[in-house]
């Protein structure tokens, strides 16, 4: 999920080129479009909080402006459709409410529901700030082409008579006529003013309805942070099943069929030691041979879901696989002063991201030097992993509940985000590689 709750689109624009532009206009269409609408918002937060008022005696009754309030929610998202067609800004939508088990907890959840509750707040607000922008826009646009336009109409307007007794046809500003050409080329160069003004504040105006909606209509960063949290241990769960379905397939595909094979062998030389010992020492050793390797196979089983050099610390695990890497791996370790012990968990996360890593490197990037950096600070870990390869990687996580393994550089991004860690990657075509990786320490 991203963590980004606004995108502005919008271009700056000359105040004298305002009027021509088509990002003014569409502005000005929003303001026209909230005029409509809005009296229905307030209507509708009204009638909510009146219901609510009234029902709040009733627990039964406490579900009608509860779900008024969750609907509201609809409110909300056509005001971010608008501001994203008119007023070229993305407002990121907030994440859906958390769903309850019990009546009382759906209650609760609904009537706490805070996109709901900012939603109302931006029916509520919206009537007097769009009956503003909509007074001050069609104030000065008429002004602005009326003087602009003078010049062409002002002979059609009935004749009127001067205290002096003359007779004028124009514009009459106290005993000041609008008449002759030299005056109607200055209200034409007010109108021209009024106009630029007029732009100015079509784009004030619009302004402050993108800050209403991003104040109230967007999602808070604790609210992203705590979905992108949430998202992220669906994906670690989903990532812990597979490797459970893996390690029960290979003991069942591959130890057990082992297991069997040793037993059968252990059974026909029993019963050959008698008649045929030498056949039966011959079955001993086929038997102590697949022990061996069985062992093995469960070795490699239990590295993968904990490694042994864990057991002596990061700083030896990292090390043995650097030793074991195909390509020269250079590690570099500092520690912060009151640098804090790490977790098990934090250890894992980082020591199975380094071997992602280096492995990438290996494989998929063709580099020939590994550069490790890890640095224990205060509240996190961090390591650095950069190669000389050929560069252009990616982070493209897939969509939850498509089997995903949990592998590559996404699944390593998960891990680190489902414990509230951070993953930066730095990878243009050509290279150089850089990841960085941030876990605090108390993960787990």
């Amino acid at each position: 999920m991203t963590t980004e709750r606004v995108v502005n689109r919008t271009v700056p624009v000359p105040a004298w080129r305002a009027v021509a532009h088509r990002q003014t206009w569409r502005e000005f269409g929003y303001l026209n479009l909230q005029m409509l609408i809005a009296p229905f918002a307030f209507t509708w937060t009204v009638a909510a909080v009146s219901l609510g008022a009234g029902l709040l005696v009733t627990v039964v009754g406490l579900f009608v402006p509860a779900a008024m309030v969750v609907a509201s929610r609809g409110w909300g998202s056509m005001y971010r459709g608008l501001a994203s067609s008119l007023l070229a800004t993305d407002v990121v939508a907030p994440p859906a409410r958390r769903r309850a088990s019990s009546v009382s907890g759906t209650l609760w959840s609904m009537l706490t529901d805070a996109p709901g509750w900012r939603a109302m707040l931006f029916c509520l607000a919206s009537l007097p700030l769009a009956i503003l922008t909509f007074t001050l826009t069609w104030t000065l646009l008429p002004l602005g082409v009326g003087g602009l336009t003078y010049w062409a109409w002002y002979f059609f307007l009935p004749a009127q008579q001067a205290a002096d007794g003359t007779w004028h046809r124009g514009a009459q500003l106290n005993e000041w006529f609008l008449d002759t050409p030299l005056r109607a080329l200055l209200a034409v160069a007010a109108g021209a003013v009024v106009l630029v003004l007029w732009g100015l504040v079509n784009r004030a105006s619009a302004l402050v309805w993108r800050a209403l909606t991003v104040a109230l209509l967007a999602p808070t960063r604790a609210e992203l942070r705590v979905a992108a949290l949430e998202e992220s241990r669906s994906r670690t769960v989903e990532d812990a099943d597979a490797r459970l379905r893996r390690i029960e397939r290979e003991l069942h595909d591959g130890t057990q069929a082992r297991l069997v094979a040793v037993a059968m062998q252990l059974g026909e030389a029993k019963e050959l030691m008698g008649t045929a010992p030498e056949e039966a020492s011959s079955l001993l050793a086929t038997a102590h041979a697949s022990t061996k390797e069985t062992l093995a196979e469960l070795r490699e089983i239990a590295r993968a879901i904990h490694p042994p050099a864990l057991e002596a610390g990061l700083e030896v695990a990292l090390e043995t696989l650097a030793a074991r890497s195909a390509v020269p791996v250079r590690l570099h370790v500092t520690r912060a002063d009151g640098a804090a012990q790490a977790t098990p968990a934090a250890e894992s996360i980082v020591y199975f991201g380094v071997a992602e890593l280096v492995t990438n490197a290996t494989k998929h990037a063709q580099a020939t030097r590994v550069d490790v950096e890890l640095e224990h600070g205060r509240d996190a870990l961090r390591v650095t992993v950069r190669d000389d390869g050929r560069g252009g990687a990616a982070v493209v996580p897939p969509a939850v509940g498509t089997g995903w393994s949990g592998t590559g550089l996404a699944g390593l991004a998960e891990r680190v985000r489902s414990v509230d860690g951070a993953l930066t990657l730095d990878s243009p075509p050509g290279g150089p590689t850089v990841v960085t990786v941030s876990v605090p320490t108390h993960a787990g």
